[in-house]
């Protein structure tokens, strides 16, 4: 009754009222009223979408003021000093490497920037998963890091907060989460009910709530204590969370909550001791074992005590939904809330993992797990209370042996009848989508602690566990070998199986050996190491082992401390089995062997050697390796590696054998493999004491041989922490100083045309010569061609330095000394069985049979050499006899190197082929001396098997080890041999007879590839200096073995000077054998062949050469048109064109025209020009701001329209120019072609199916020739070529004359008045030849090239005034532009690109020719008020017509392109010098009226004064004081401009006017024309363009006729001296100024502002741009943007003008077109330059296609960041910026950057 009453009041009253009533002393009846309300309010019967609860809570808290004042003064007593802040993902933070203890620490952008990290390790990230600030927290970060904010104890200075202040709060909270957990428990339901299962809908309800509980946690440090209390109480949750007896609905929702409890698997423990933890070990048999034995309590006790454990278990239950995550992490900062929460976390871990397995969603929910996780267990100080007090590591450890027995399957290993391992499935969802990552992750980081890790190891049962786990990886995802067909489908399963081994296996074991690097720890190492080995040994027996194939086997590392735990001999055996056979599979998949098993096992090949898995894959494994070579039987190793290489068969003395297995092209790469796997294993040293420096050099040497390399590139490659012993982590000083000892630094480079390299490291020369290791770089090449590269910037640093010129083979390099404990590793070098081979090989190198080849040589000399290098200490004497005994073969007397070198073998015994010529076909001897000395032989013969030997070794070790020999190899060999349909030709045994010794073959090798007989004299040992020997190919290399022989034992020296002295005759060996024979001839063809294949090279590359001058030689537009004046006999033929696309040459005539090819484009770069040189700066705060109204652009159109309001629309047409926006700029590259040629060409295309850069229909193509972009081609006219000399005759005629002429030309042109009948024009059209069809078309392609809107600027659109001002605006844009590329003006020298570009002649005739449709009707035309007096003034007729443009207000450069394209081509020079002289009048005219209206009105009368008396001197219209005088009186008249602002000026102008600087502003004045005439003259006649000298404007004057020669000094020139008048200057400049003065509708100011003219411009900039990229990126990541108000997904900047917009924004599309493209329409006439922000990379947008660029900001070391990846700090490049503005300035975009693509206005 009373909640009622109190519902219908004022919210704020009852507040205020409630809590007064409860601050008393005696409360209860506060109490119960409150309690009443709340009833009434928070029923959770109600939709929980109702708002009006909470409002009513927000009231209630703030106890009766505004919640918004209630927070500002709750957070006055925040007293946290942790910020704490939680982000989601794609939030931008930073993490600091120098401040943080803890890897995972990140902060916010405002406590980074707050703090000092000047010169620390940084960088920017774009968060996966979500995190949270660390400031403040000392167990993550140094406290040297914390920002202002949080280094302040802040606690200590904040006063105690009231108690009544949140006692409301107290009140109202539990009830109001209590309000949320029933609507949790109400709207879930279980998956199995039913399929309308919409968790979201609920969630979505409930989002008000969440978010007013994350803006209670956002109130500080107060408000959190509160919330914990009430979270963390037990006695509230035990009074609340099941209801009052009488609320039915209350216990309602109670039974929902456990019934949601016990679908959960989850118990409490009162019922768990009946049910003993049965429903656990039902979902995995055979491992359910491994379930039970634990305590099963761990698993599934949960009992609610809490608020804090419920809600923990129901954003479980709805998979983390991100607000309840925010919220929960938004509490951490609170010291106790911490605590309980990761207790509750925990106990729920278990639980949470397996709603993880089960959810859809589970990408999304693994982040939001981790987002979590990595809070709680990155502080070592939680993590061991958990572990010590919540047993976390047994949950761990347990969850994952649960996760992984979902997915188990019987292992594939040997055969399949005896196999009782199961191994994990790679194909299941759980480790495909690598579901398991949440968990390991988690647990690499609490293995990550010291304390945490040591648990782990004393924890004996644990790691038996882990040890399980890690057996169900042993054998997954193995492969293979298909033999007959190729395999339909490609699984790609590697990739989850190496992911999964490396992530869940090697991660946790090199973490936790990173703890193990101590002697004090050395007893951890041996217990892990026991336990490796039981398991392993378990594992053998449950395969089965049998010798047999498999592929993949993730294997324990043996840690290099613990030599004296080594197994037997035989455990060594089996373990040995596994690594070899991978070594010999990457073998084989790299000689094609796998090629049926498609491209995913070249994948696997390359994933194991790759930079990121190395280290756990192909290192241990190779240390495993060395580890079972040092301790097994030489022979017993060596014959099992040419075994499982399959390459015994090859290793015979006779030329030809049968290889059972392999096909013999496959036989060479994998006799190479298995040599090179020999030499890689003794002579690498990774794991066998090297210290961590010298690891990390050799890693960057090799990666720095094989390419160079960027700084990025070598982290990403180098494997981070390449021995588990090490601390190195990338980016650490050790790093950097090792980079900087072996590596220069390579500065970026831009060629202006070229691609912009990034900065490079490259190895320094020393490196090269001493440290280059062949061995090391194809341990580490991914990709085969690797090595070639590295041999091939090997050999090119030999040529620079002279050191060798040849074909250089791999450098030998010393190796470090092995540690004492591997010493067994050397033995490998030293047994007869590698001996034979190495013998065997150089024979049959020698002797020339098939399947050798350079490398086995070289790997072959390298084994010998490393044998000398290492020798075996000779303490066995006494064992030798016995070891005799056994052995069988007397190939060798015994084991060492040395004295095995020198051993002369004489007969062997060989099995060959009937079909060889080894077989003898003479008959037995006959007599008996022969038979007796034969026998003899065949006694003595040598016969060796490497198989026979290796089952004999392992025979000695079983019985050696006392194991009755059950084990025994069957020979398989027998039964599964492949028998050819064709049956091989028998075997037999033959006797070779061979009298060679090692050294005897080697020398004899170095005669053969020397090719001199008696290559090694006999004096040669006796220089001992072996320096020279270090680089070069086999010769050196043999020559550098024999020395090293010969230092090493005098016996050898005796050897080599008798083999010299015996091979010295020159007698060449054995001539009689036919094949020795053949192999000479092979060789001399050889010789032949090479030299042949030089002399073609040579004559292409001339030819090349020739090619390329020719087709470079583009220097002027029309190439072919001889520029040379002088040679008139040229000028008279007429010009020929060479077509590129048929070759022909010829002149361009009417019927078959030849154009050139263009590339037209709509351009803004003008308008963007300025007045001020100074670019502009792009602004980065709020108060900086970008104002466009000083632009050209804007200028010229403000101009316009202000005369469209006054003037008859047709003059205004003609008196401005357009184009300063979205004109159309007209480039070449110079090549022609025949236009019927080029629309076969453009057929061609249009069929092509190949994917282009471009757009056929549009138009567009590339020129034939030499590539480059174009989309239309300009007619050229036919004719000869530049006029001939007689339009070039200098002109004698009177001023008054010429002008008469040029009045008739241009009356000549009247073909039709201006508003021409349409039928007449399609009568023109049709009498018309190809060429004029064809002008009309490309004036076509110029007009569709732009925009409309820049193209319609007449009161009446579509008229033919509109389209003659757009015709001759092309042209003034082109010149203009000309003008901008030359640097402005015509001395600069940027001449020659911009003149390869121009086409401006063919332009002007195009359109002088589409311009002569148009004349000017006489009584308009501007000549006649140029050059003559108005005879009268009956303007009567007139009346209703505007007025014409006044002459003071015309734009002269345009008059000049008007009269030139409109009277008859070729135009007369004197003409065109006359033209240009009346120009210049009226340019000077309108210079002096400027000028007059900058004078104050005193200095304007003294300038009055001083020109009336030159008025009276000789020749006053040379006088610019007579003419200014005469001016400033004709403007006063009347309606006088001056009155207009007469107060301003005098403020304005504090300096005086000289007559020099009115001079100088005079000249400046009309430069700008000047510069544009001179430049038409020089494409109209080919005039040479002025030489610079100092004063540009006596210079232009004298080049365009206004002076006769240059008065001495220059400087001296007087502009009004260029002035000729046709007859009294003073009338005509009256007449103009009555033009002006006269008009009765305009304004002073206005007429004032159209005298004014700009004709200066600076030249086109685009925005100035910070250093640091961080200015940029913090204040525009977060900009909102100013169209629909949000923060961009993509924000993108436009450099040209700075507005900021929204790329691929839907938000910001009109009709179908995103913001970017708009905006390159709209600002550069669709071209835009856009820095995009997030990515920090450019991209181009031209027309309807798009590119990136790349980056302006480069980091530390020169490289680029796109997209922030790596977020080191950026700084801006100067000369990349440089080279973009150039591109943008020069119209180049097209033709510099090759990647176009289309956009289809999706940016």
């Amino acid at each position: 009754m009373m909640a009622a009453s109190l519902l219908r009041r004022d919210k704020r009253a009852t507040a205020a009222h409630l809590k007064a009533d409860l601050t008393r002393t005696d409360n209860s009846s506060g109490l119960r009223q409150l309690q009443d309300l709340l009833d009434a309010v928070l029923n959770p019967e109600k939709p929980a979408a109702d708002t009006e609860a909470l409002d009513w809570c927000k009231c209630l808290i703030a106890g009766g003021e505004g919640f918004e004042e209630f927070c500002k003064t709750v957070r006055s007593y925040d007293n946290a000093t942790l910020c704490g802040l939680v982000w989601t993902a794609n939030f931008v933070a930073y993490r600091c490497r120098t401040c943080g203890i803890s890897p995972c620490m990140s902060l916010c952008a405002e406590c980074f920037n707050n703090g000092d990290h000047t010169g620390h390790d940084f960088n920017m990230f774009r968060s996966q998963a979500g995190g949270a600030c660390d400031c403040g927290d000392s167990n993550v970060m140094r406290d040297s890091g914390f920002c202002r904010r949080h280094r302040l104890r802040t606690g200590e200075n904040v006063p105690s907060i009231p108690r009544d202040l949140l006692l409301m709060s107290e009140m109202v909270l539990p009830r109001f989460i209590l309000c949320i957990i029933q609507y949790l428990r109400d709207g879930y339901i279980e998956p199995e009910t039913s399929a309308e299962r919409d968790l979201q809908k609920v969630l979505q309800q409930l989002e008000p709530q969440i978010t007013f509980l994350e803006e209670l946690t956002k109130m500080g440090g107060a408000m959190r204590t509160v919330l914990t209390k009430i979270l963390t109480n037990q006695q509230t949750y035990k009074e609340l969370s099941m209801g009052k007896e009488d609320n039915l609905y209350a216990k309602k929702n109670y039974d929902k909550y456990l019934s949601a409890l016990k679908n959960s698997g989850l118990v409490s423990v009162e019922e768990k001791n009946q049910s003993a933890a049965a429903d656990i070990a039902v979902g995995a048999e055979g491992g359910a074992g491994a379930m039970v034995l634990l305590d099963p309590y761990i698993i599934d006790s949960l009992k609610h005590k809490c608020f804090l454990e419920e809600l923990l278990f129901w954003t479980i239950k709805f998979e983390f939904p991100q607000k309840m995550v925010t919220f929960l992490l938004n509490m951490l900062p609170d010291q106790d809330y911490k605590i309980t929460f990761t207790k509750t976390f925990v106990q729920h871990y278990a639980f949470i993992m397996k709603t993880l397995m089960k959810s859809h969603e589970s990408d999304t929910m693994s982040n939001r797990i981790v987002h979590i996780s990595v809070q709680l267990f990155s502080n070592e100080e939680l993590a061991r209370h958990m572990t010590e007090e919540c047993q976390l590591l047994d949950i761990m450890v347990t969850v994952l042996l649960y996760m992984m027995e979902s997915c188990l399957i019987k292992s594939e290993l040997q055969d399949e009848e005896n196999n009782r391992h199961v191994v994990v499935n790679c194909s299941e969802a759980l480790l495909k989508n690598n579901t398991y990552w949440p968990l390991v992750s988690d647990f690499i980081n609490i293995l990550s602690h010291q304390s945490v890790a040591k648990k782990f190891l004393e924890d004996h049962s644990l790691l038996m566990l882990w040890m399980s786990f890690v057996s169900f990886f042993q054998g997954m995802n193995l492969n293979k070998r298909e033999l007959n067909e190729h395999v339909e489908f490609e699984s790609q399963t590697y990739y989850a199986a190496f992911a999964a081994e490396l992530e869940a296996c090697a991660q946790p074991m090199w973490g936790l050996l990173t703890h193990c690097k101590v002697k004090e720890t050395q007893e951890y190492t041996k217990t892990v190491v026991r336990y490796c080995l039981e398991t392993l040994q378990i594992w053998f027996d449950a395969i089965g082992f049998i010798d047999e194939v498999s592929f993949t086997v993730t294997f324990f590392d043996v840690s290099p401390a613990a030599p004296p735990l080594l197994p037997d001999q035989e455990m060594l055996m089996k373990i040995m089995v596994h690594p070899l056979q991978i070594q010999a599979c990457l073998s084989e998949i790299h000689s094609n062997m796998w090629v049926r098993n498609g491209l995913q096992i070249k994948g696997q090949a390359m994933t194991y050697v790759q930079s990121h898995f190395c280290n756990s894959m192909i290192d241990p494994d190779i240390y495993l390796l060395q580890v079972c070579a040092s301790r097994l039987d030489p022979d017993y190793f060596i014959s099992s590696v040419f075994e499982r290489f399959k390459v015994v068969d090859l290793l015979t003395m006779a030329s030809q054998h049968q290889n059972a297995v392999l096909e013999s092209e496959q036989e060479r790469p994998m006799l190479e493999g298995a040599l090179t796997f020999l030499v890689i294993l003794t002579s690498l040293r990774i794991h066998l004491g090297m210290t961590d420096d010298e690891i990390l050099r050799s890693e960057m040497v090799s990666q720095l041989c094989m390419n160079d390399r960027t700084h990025s590139a070598l982290l990403d490659l180098i494997p981070e922490n390449p021995n588990p012993k090490s601390g190195i982590v990338p980016g650490s000083c050790s790093f950097e100083d090792v980079l900087s000892a072996v590596a220069d630094f390579k500065a970026p480079v831009f060629e202006p045309g070229g691609s912009m390299q990034q900065g490079m490291y490259t190895p320094k020369a020393e490196v090269w010569e001493k440290e280059f290791d062949t061995i090391m770089v194809v341990l580490r090449t991914v990709y085969r061609r690797d090595v070639q590269s590295a041999m091939d910037r090997y050999s090119a640093f030999l040529k620079q330095y002279g050191i060798h010129t040849g074909n250089p083979w791999p450098p030998y390099k010393e190796r470090t000394p092995l540690h004492p404990c591997y010493k067994g590793l050397i033995r490998l070098l030293h047994c007869k069985t590698l001996h034979i081979v190495i013998f065997t090989l150089l024979y049959k190198i020698w002797m020339d049979h098939q399947n050798m080849s350079e490398h086995v040589l070289c790997m072959v000399l390298y084994l010998i050499e490393l044998g000398l290098d290492n020798q075996v200490q000779d303490n066995k004497e006494d064992e030798e006899p016995c070891i005799e005994e056994h052995c069988h073969d007397s190939w060798f007397p015994g084991t060492n190197l040395l004295s095995n070198l020198h051993h002369v073998i004489n007969f062997v015994r060989v099995r060959v082929p009937e079909t060889a010529p080894e077989v003898k076909r003479e008959t037995p001897p006959s007599t008996s001396a022969e038979a007796s000395s034969y026998g003899q032989n065949l006694r003595e013969a040598q016969v060796f098997s490497l198989v026979a030997e290796r089952r004999r070794k392992f025979q000695e070790i079983i019985n050696r080890s006392n194991t009755e020999a059950a084990q025994v190899v069957r020979p398989k060999s027998s039964s599964t041999r492949w028998v050819s349909p064709g049956t091989p030709p028998q075997l037999v045994t033959e006797i070779l007879e061979i009298r060679e010794s090692m050294l005897s073959l080697l020398v004899k090798l170095h005669q053969k590839m020397s090719s001199k007989q008696n290559s090694l004299s006999a004096s040669w040992l006796e220089d001992p200096d072996t320096s020279h020997h270090a680089h070069g190919d086999g010769i050196t290399a043999i020559e550098r073995i024999l020395t090293k022989a010969a230092a090493r034992s005098c016996q050898i020296k005796r050897s080599i000077q008798d083999i010299c002295g015996k091979v010295c005759p020159p007698v060449p060996p054995k001539k009689n054998s036919p094949c020795d024979k053949k192999a000479l001839d092979k060789e001399e063809r050889r010789q032949r062949a090479r030299e042949r294949q030089q002399k073609l090279l040579a004559e292409f590359a001339s030819r090349q050469k020739s090619f390329m001058e020719t087709a470079m030689d583009v220097e002027s537009p029309e190439t072919e048109a001889a520029m040379d004046l002088g040679s008139s006999e040229v000028m008279e033929s007429e010009v020929l064109y060479d077509c590129v696309i048929c070759g022909q040459s010829g002149p361009s005539t009417e019927d078959r025209p030849t154009g050139l090819v263009v590339l037209l484009q709509a351009s803004s770069v003008l308008g963007h020009r300025r007045k001020n040189k100074q670019p502009k700066q792009l602004p980065t705060s709020d108060e900086e701001h970008i104002y466009l109204a000083d632009t050209c652009g804007v200028a010229h159109d403000v101009r316009l329209t202000l005369m469209q309001q006054f003037f008859k629309d047709s003059s205004c047409l003609q008196s401005v120019s357009i184009g300063w926006d979205g004109g159309v700029y007209v480039q070449t590259c110079g090549h022609t072609l025949h236009i019927d040629c080029h629309k076969s060409y453009m057929e061609s295309l249009r069929n092509d199916q190949v994917l282009q850069g471009f757009s056929v229909d549009k138009g567009e193509f590339t020129c034939p020739l030499c590539r480059q972009f174009a989309n239309s081609v300009l007619p050229c006219r036919p004719g000869r070529g530049t006029d001939s000399s007689g339009w070039h005759t200098p002109t004698n005629k009177v001023t008054c004359v010429l002008v008469k002429e040029v009045e008739d030309l241009q009356e000549k042109l009247g073909l039709f008045p201006v508003s021409f009948k349409l039928s007449l024009w399609m009568q023109y059209i049709s009498t018309e030849s190809n060429l004029s069809k064809e002008m009309e078309l490309v004036i076509k392609d110029i007009k569709n090239t732009t925009q409309k809107k820049y193209m319609d600027y007449g009161k009446n659109p579509g008229s033919p005034d509109n389209d003659f001002l757009f015709m001759y605006s092309v042209a003034r844009t082109n010149l203009e532009l000309e003008l901008v590329h030359r640097g402005g003006n015509l001395c600069s020298g940027g001449a020659s690109a911009a003149a390869k570009r121009s086409c401006l002649n063919q332009l002007f005739h195009v359109l002088a020719m589409h311009m002569r449709l148009y004349s000017i009707d006489s009584a308009y035309n501007p000549w006649t008020k140029l050059t003559q007096i108005a005879q009268h003034k009956d303007a009567d007729g007139f009346d209703e017509e505007r007025p014409e443009v006044p002459m003071l207000f015309r734009d002269v450069p345009s008059l000049l392109i008007i009269f030139v394209l409109t009277m008859p081509q070729p135009l007369r020079k004197e003409h065109f010098t006359c033209v240009i002289k009346m120009l210049y009048n009226l340019q000077f005219t309108q210079a002096l009226a400027a000028l007059s209206t900058k004078l104050s009105s005193e200095e304007r009368q003294a300038w009055v004064k001083s020109g009336a008396l030159k008025k009276n001197a000789q020749n006053p219209e040379k006088s610019f004081e007579a003419l200014l005088n005469h001016v400033i009186t004709e403007l006063s008249k009347d309606k006088s401009v001056y009155k207009v602002n007469s107060e301003e000026t005098t403020i304005l102008s504090s300096s005086v006017w000289s007559p020099q600087s009115i001079e100088f502003s005079l000249q400046q004045f009309c430069l700008p024309f000047l510069r544009l005439s001179c430049l038409l003259q020089h494409h109209l006649y080919g005039d040479n363009l002025t030489g610079c000298t100092e004063e540009e404007f006596s210079s232009l004057a004298v080049c365009l006729g206004l002076l006769s020669s240059a008065p001495q000094p220059p400087s001296s020139v007087h502009s009004a001296s260029c002035l000729e008048w046709p007859f009294s200057a003073f009338d005509l400049v009256t007449q103009w100024c009555d033009e002006v003065t006269g008009r009765s509708l305009m304004h002073p100011e206005q007429s004032l502002s159209l005298l004014v003219q700009e004709p200066q411009w600076a030249a086109p900039r685009l925005l100035q741009l910070p250093d640091n990229y961080n200015i940029i990126f913090q204040y525009y990541h977060r900009k909102a943007c100013t169209v629909c108000k949000k923060v961009p997904k993509d924000p993108a900047l436009c450099l040209v003008c700075g507005s900021f917009v929204c790329l691929k924004g839907v938000c910001c599309k009109q009709q179908g077109t995103c913001e970017c493209v708009l905006h390159s329409q709209h600002c550069g006439a669709a071209t835009g330059i856009f820095l995009l922000i997030n990515a920090s990379v450019i991209i181009i947008i031209r027309g309807h296609r798009f590119c990136l660029w790349g980056s302006v900001y480069l980091d530390a070391h020169g490289e680029e960041d796109r997209d922030l990846r790596r977020g080191k700090p950026l700084f801006l490049c100067e000369e990349r910026y440089r080279v973009l503005e150039q591109q943008w300035v020069s119209h180049t975009f097209d033709h510099i950057n090759k990647r176009w693509g289309p956009h289809y206005n999706g940016l």
